[in-house]
């Protein structure tokens, strides 16, 4: 057992030497960068310095967030630095407003009809996590507002059991977060998840459901759990509680997602896959989702378990989409651009692979 928890260990780490603490703000930054702001909800603990840590705060906390994107910046690249940023090459923290509550956010979203939630996986911190939100965001162009939900992951590669932790722990705040944006007037809310934030989304809808019934259709434009770090039969014990899911509803998958194969071996189970490997959609065949197979772009990522984010030629497609039907937007169009509506499963599952060459084909049923 503790062989493959040090393979995990090696693969995500950024470096021993690294202190993820520090976040720098740099405010000149924007003179060289272009700005994006990124609204933030967290449930972490903050430090006296006003920062945020890896412990688990006592209620939710909202910021907004100014990043600078360099204008070197090519997509699926996120580079960034613990400290001495450079502005000309990296994306750089530019500015940091904490709000008093709710109201603030409020304020700063008034008039907004679509906000992009991203749920960040294991092993990231919270300036990180609005790198690379900023990044997708400007890589994707996606419309509207984008805001993390950022919970208290210690950022080790070896705090996976912690994360575990606390990402059962986040499901309240996920939940209020969402609560409290449609309270605010935002029309269109999507979730995008990535990892463990796949399943701390699933666990976040499935509570909220057995409260009320049909609640994730009624608050959610649309969920797009990508590399979902998540076992296959507590998916599907998820979704039998969500008898209505958001449309569209989307797993994004990498058959070549290494980290995903580790973390199927700290489980337990190295002969299953996890949600975000499957190499068939058999078992998951009764339910309404699209599942777009990315595997064809693992070797142009600059991460196997991020294919979505990494791949600047997916990046590319995904933007196409984006352009032709607002995938992250109002409606099912998105998906529609990559295969009509016509030619997917109209009783369960679909699984679109896409290749290299662009072009998203439709496995048989």
């Amino acid at each position: 057992m503790l062989r493959p928890f040090i393979a995990l260990f090696a693969v995500v780490t950024l470096g021993a030497c690294v202190d993820r603490s520090v976040s720098v703000t740099l405010p000149s930054a924007l003179e060289v960068g272009t700005p994006k702001t990124v609204y933030a909800a967290t449930t972490r603990g903050r430090n006296s310095d006003g920062t945020y840590n890896a412990s688990r705060g006592d209620g939710l906390r909202y910021q907004e967030m100014t990043i600078s994107i360099p204008p070197t910046h090519t997509p699926g690249n996120l580079e960034f630095s613990y400290a001495n940023p450079k502005p000309d090459k990296q994306f750089v923290l530019a500015g940091v407003e904490e709000f008093s509550g709710p109201q603030d956010l409020a304020q700063q979203l008034r008039g907004e009809d679509d906000v992009t939630i991203f749920v960040h996986g294991y092993n990231s911190t919270h300036t990180e996590t609005a790198f690379r939100a900023a990044q997708l965001a400007h890589d994707i162009e996606i419309p509207g507002s984008i805001l993390i939900y950022s919970w208290p992951s210690q950022a080790r590669g070896a705090g996976y059991a912690y994360d575990l932790d606390s990402m059962l722990f986040a499901r309240d705040g996920l939940e209020q977060t969402i609560r409290e944006l449609k309270s605010i007037g935002v029309k269109r809310i999507i979730l995008v998840a990535h990892s463990m934030g796949g399943a701390l989304s699933m666990e976040m809808m499935r509570q909220a459901e057995l409260k009320s019934p049909g609640w994730s259709n009624r608050n959610l434009e649309g969920v797009f759990l990508i590399s979902p770090d998540l076992d296959v039969d507590v998916f599907r014990s998820q979704m039998s509680s969500i008898k209505n899911p958001p449309q569209p509803f989307v797993v994004m998958v990498s058959q070549k997602d290494k980290i995903l194969n580790i973390s199927a071996r700290l489980r337990g189970t190295p002969d299953s896959k996890r949600l975000g490997n499957i190499s068939s959609i058999d078992a998951l065949s009764e339910y309404p989702i699209d599942v777009i197979d990315t595997t064809a772009f693992a070797a142009d990522a600059g991460s196997s378990h991020f294919v979505a984010a990494t791949s600047p030629a997916l990046l590319s497609i995904l933007n196409s989409v984006r352009r032709v039907g607002r995938t992250f937007g109002e409606g099912r169009s998105g998906v529609d651009a990559l295969v009509p509506e016509s030619q997917r499963n109209p009783d369960g599952a679909t699984e679109i692979v896409l290749t290299e060459t662009g072009d998203a084909e439709v496995s048989p049923p």
